[in-house]
């Protein structure tokens, strides 16, 4: 397809308008045709942009290896780029639109000289729903190219949609000189633009994911009375055949991934199933029913490799079997990846993430281990890989939601599993969810860090006008879901997890299932209300009485020290918090002081 061949004239402009500034030697539209693709991909190889694996245990498979100073999001260098500050918020990086286009246009200028620039149309959610959006991303990054094909439906069925005058989000994007002195990842609200320029890491560069998907789309839901939250989807069946569907929000290293595609346990298999709707982004939509219903806006998976394997994930590890990019892993000479964690055998050849000769125990001249993937490598691959899949995920309208789970870690503080008392407190819940930093994190190990709704860097404006969003969003709703706040991670007095996790989790959402359908009763107690000892089906673990109420133990004390802790947080963002948060935060005090 030919630029001249499109039919939306002001798409045609801003594209000759952004290759010219850049340069551009070509311009190639991609229209989404396996045709195209496979040419994509032979040129990538032959640029060395991607390396061919072995294609009899990976078909369709290749590897892509980032620049050393490119691997992993740089939240310092993303800015939202508003009019005035206030609407960036306390926890948003800001820049005004005037000063950010004049940054970013000098970095991007002649920076494609010599290299083709490639026009991607992706539809974020099913094509053609009235819940998705459009856009299209401008780039000279063939991985790019080849993972937004990936992760979404791209192509020329998206400019079909389009027509001659549809609204799209411009997602500019450039590799440049991949200098992190000349990095910008931009947000521009106002305008339903994003520019990238410096960066080929994932995040950075596949606009349509959390640039677009959550920053700019949770500015739209705020204005269109909706919501874009960094939330799996996930379906569990019942055994009277019915699937209740559920979104969850938590912050990396706490399970999102493994808990959307869980495996129920062997004893649960023949009546209990789970289906993935996402494992990364939902998009919130009020039903003229009075319930609450979302879509996965996405069409892939970009997840991360190290401790991903058969016992972490299954369902994972059938994914990436077939039509996958890896990003930074170990390589091998016949064609094979491998990363820490993986319970494959670790090749004797390899090379690390770096491109440099690696084997397993290799250490640094200080005796510390060196790590053959990198700690953020990934994999890319299409949700339709994945063995629960939902076929409910290419529903125009997705699917009802009854419940919405919260979740960090915790090693001492928060019980297994608690629900709200309403929405209220619920969005106070979420407002102040954290986990303990972990010895591999930079800051100290066991150092709080609060992440509400698991969006702080990725809410696209000012957090006290979020907050205020999901306070007015769940009274509207007739049916609002019930809120809950779960805990994989409490550990007893010989520093061992309490609980098994993994597909064992079913048993906590076997609970909240119930829950929600008003089949068991719950004990009420200071922080929310928590499972009666007989309704959590505990059958074929090896949890006695002592490590049940450790599990939920609330702990006077420790609550009080918490409490200080989220005030500290909550004074942070500003005079403009909105008065429910702070009045559940006074009431829980009030309750734990009862104690």
């Amino acid at each position: 397809m030919k630029l001249e061949e499109l039919n939306h004239r002001e798409l045609e402009r801003w594209i000759r308008e952004m290759a010219a500034l850049c340069a551009a030697s070509e311009i190639i539209i991609v229209d989404g045709s396996e045709e195209q693709r496979k040419k994509l991909i032979e040129r990538a190889l032959q640029n060395e942009e991607l390396i061919k694996l072995d294609q009899d245990k990976y078909p369709n498979c290749y590897y892509h290896r980032s620049s050393p100073t490119d691997v992993a999001r740089t939240e310092h260098l993303t800015f939202i780029c508003t009019p005035n500050e206030d609407q960036a918020g306390p926890t948003n990086n800001w820049m005004s639109p005037k000063i950010a286009y004049e940054k970013a246009r000098a970095i991007f200028e002649d920076s494609m000289r010599g290299r083709a620039m490639y026009v991607i149309p992706f539809s974020m959610g099913p094509i053609g729903s009235p819940r998705s959006k459009i856009g299209v991303e401008l780039t000279d990054s063939l991985y790019v190219v080849l993972s937004m094909l990936i992760m979404t439906r791209a192509g020329k069925e998206v400019l079909d949609v389009l027509g001659i005058d549809g609204e799209f989000t411009r997602c500019m994007h450039g590799l440049a000189e991949r200098d992190p002195k000349k990095r910008l990842i931009l947000h521009f609200p106002q305008d339903n633009t994003i520019w990238s320029v410096g960066s080929g890491y994932g995040g950075n560069a596949l606009l349509g994911k959390k640039c677009l998907a959550l920053r700019i789309a949770s500015h739209q839901a705020r204005q269109e009375n909706w919501l874009a939250e960094h939330m799996l989807i996930m379906g569990i069946g019942d055994p009277d055949g019915n699937t209740t569907f559920i979104t969850g929000a938590f912050p990396s290293a706490c399970g999102k991934t493994n808990l959307a595609m869980l495996i129920p346990p062997e004893q649960f298999k023949k009546k209990w199933s789970i289906w993935t709707m996402g494992d990364d982004i939902g998009w919130l939509f009020p039903e003229t029913n009075g319930w609450l219903w979302a879509i996965n806006p996405e069409n892939g998976m970009f997840g991360v490799a190290p401790g991903t394997n058969h016992q972490s994930n299954p369902n994972a590890m059938k994914t990436i079997e077939s039509d996958t990019i890896f990003t930074n892993v170990v390589l091998n000479s016949d064609g094979h990846v491998w990363w820490e964690e993986l319970d494959d055998e670790p090749p004797t050849d390899g090379v690390n993430w770096q491109g440099l000769p690696w084997y397993l125990g290799m250490k640094d001249a200080k005796g510390n281990i060196i790590n053959g993937a990198h700690p953020n490598s990934r994999f890319t691959a299409p949700i339709k890989n994945c063995p629960s899949k939902s076929q409910r995920t290419d529903w125009p309208n997705g699917v009802q939601i009854s419940a919405i789970l919260f979740g960090g870690r915790r090693n001492t503080l928060a019980p297994l599993v608690y629900e709200a008392r309403d929405w209220e407190h619920g969005v106070y819940i979420a407002t102040t969810m954290s986990s303990e930093v972990t010895a591999a994190q930079e800051r100290g190990q066991g150092e709080v860090r609060y992440d509400p709704m698991a969006m702080l860097p990725f809410i696209g404006y000012n957090i006290n006008d979020y907050l205020s969003h999901w306070l007015r969003f769940g009274k509207r709703l007739k049916h609002p879901p019930r809120i809950f706040h779960v805990n994989w991670f409490r550990k007893g007095e010989n520093g061992q997890y309490l609980w098994p996790g993994y597909g064992d989790n079913l048993r906590v959402l076997q609970w909240i299932v119930k829950r929600v359908h008003g089949q068991v009763a719950a004990i009420e107690t200071p922080i929310g209300f928590m499972p009666r000892p007989e309704d959590l089906d505990l059958a074929g673990l090896n949890i006695g009485e002592k490590e049940l109420n450790l599990l939920f133990r609330v702990d006077k004390d420790e609550w009080m020290i918490e409490l200080e802790l989220r005030e500290k947080f909550l004074e942070k963002l500003g005079m403009t918090l909105p008065v429910s948060i702070y009045k559940q935060h006074l009431l829980l005090k009030e309750r734990i002081e009862k104690m």
